[in-house]
This record gives C-alpha cells, structure tokens and sequence, in this order.
C-alpha cells in the first residue's frame, strides 16, 4: 500500500519525468539504469543520512520498492 507523502505528486512526477528523460536519451540499457539508480541510492545515503539511521532507511527504502513491483499490475 502506498504510502501518504510529504511532497506533491507533481514534483514527483516531475522529477521521475526527468531522470527517465536523461536515460532514454543516452539509449540506457535496463540493467545499466538499475546500475546507475542504485549507485545514486546508495551515494545518497552514504552522504545524506546519519551513519546510525542508515540501516532504518535502507530497510524502509527496501520494502517500499518489493511493495511497488508487487503491485505493479501492468507487466
């Protein structure tokens, strides 16, 4: 189930549209734009989040993405 955010659906959307922009442009692979995603995941927790709460987020972040691709019904 989703989760009620603090940001506007449409800065999501926004923000979404754009790196999605970025990646079709240079004709990215699926497994190299996981690559990529995930290096910026991980490049914004190392560097954005109190070295005591990483594993909190980590663990958050991880059940909202198995919770989406669970309910992703279009594949």
């Amino acid at each position: 189930m989703p989760q009620a955010s603090r940001y506007s659906d449409e800065l999501v959307e926004k923000l979404l549209s754009e790196l999605v922009h970025v990646l079709e442009k240079n004709q990215t692979p699926t497994d190299l734009s996981l690559m990529v995603l995930g290096n910026m995941v991980t490049n914004l927790i190392n560097t954005s989040v109190a070295p005591a709460a990483r594993p909190a987020i980590v663990r958050s972040f991880i059940e909202a993405l198995q919770a989406s691709i669970r309910d992703d019904k279009a594949h």
